[in-house]
């Protein structure tokens, strides 16, 4: 089941959409680690182009309540709540440091709810458009902490209070299981992409097959070996593209949804130009193998 992608009139860039319908813009704006900049920082997203945007209620490395001031400033611009794409997540506990949006005492599907409403008042919205579980209790398998959250999540979604459900830092083990045993499959997973690894091409051959939205992270960062690649570069110069317009245009062609989380207004809208050329399929597999040696 392939996610399908398709040119939106009047926006920028495309479009793709989860399998139960529910359209995503094709890049994303990450606000991890942003601190006291993160509401200039996508006051200038939202001016480069981007519609969605991704953070968590989780204030060792978002801060999402910043998030929500930037959407208050927007909407006083008449960029209204409907023309963006607004991601978060629910951090496990062992995943917080004491500033817990969440009772810690109190059961997990109460921790989903309290955090799931906090959300809602940071952002200053009462829906979401994606809800994330940020990564599983354990690196194998699936406990019974995931299940109940995951419930949680479902609960969630069947009442309307998101359009979709996910999971962030998964294993190809751990997204097969959900996939088989869930109530409701995730629509989006978002994982951190090593070229080393063939950029995630176990998780990513689950989301094809499942219609699921795969959405990468890190693509710079994790990947700093492409970048100094001495036929990566040629490649980029015969595009006339930067390095990272190479990756992120070499992302969307794979299907996966990138993420940036770039600091810059420049870096922003060069980003966002990803999408103006194609890759040949040569150099398609030449960047999906550089990094495995």
């Amino acid at each position: 089941m392939q996610v399908r992608r398709q040119r939106r009139p009047g926006a920028r860039g495309t479009i793709v959409k989860t399998y139960n319908g529910v359209a995503i813009p094709s890049f994303m704006y990450g606000t991890a680690w942003k601190k006291e900049a993160t509401t200039s920082l996508v006051l200038q997203a939202v001016e480069a182009g981007f519609r969605a945007i991704d953070t968590a209620n989780q204030l060792i490395h978002y801060d999402e309540g910043r998030v929500g001031d930037a959407l208050v400033h927007l909407a006083k611009q008449d960029v209204a709540r409907g023309q963006l794409f607004l991601q978060t997540k629910f951090t496990p506990v062992n995943g917080q440091d004491h500033r817990t949006p969440y009772d810690i005492n109190a059961s997990i599907t109460i921790q989903v709810k309290q955090s799931f409403e906090s959300s809602l008042s940071h952002l200053h919205t009462d829906y979401l458009d994606s809800y994330v579980l940020h990564g599983p209790y354990y690196r194998r398998g699936l406990s019974a902490e995931d299940w109940e959250v995951w419930e949680a999540m479902e609960q969630l979604y069947e009442a309307r209070h998101t359009k979709m459900i996910g999971i962030s830092n998964v294993t190809a083990e751990q997204l097969a299981l959900l996939c088989e045993k869930a109530k409701h499959k995730p629509m989006v997973v978002q994982n951190r992409c090593y070229a080393a690894f063939g950029w995630d091409r176990a998780v990513r051959d689950i989301c094809r097959d499942q219609g699921i939205v795969y959405q990468g992270f890190s693509l710079l960062t994790a990947n700093r070996e492409v970048f100094v690649d001495p036929e990566f570069r040629a490649m980029a110069g015969r595009y006339g593209m930067g390095p990272a317009q190479l990756v992120f245009r070499f992302a969307m062609q794979i299907g996966m949804l990138p993420l940036t989380g770039t600091t810059s207004l420049a870096h922003m809208r060069e980003d966002l130009a990803s999408d103006q050329f194609t890759l040949s399929p040569e150099d398609l597999h030449f960047i999906e193998t550089v990094g495995q040696g």
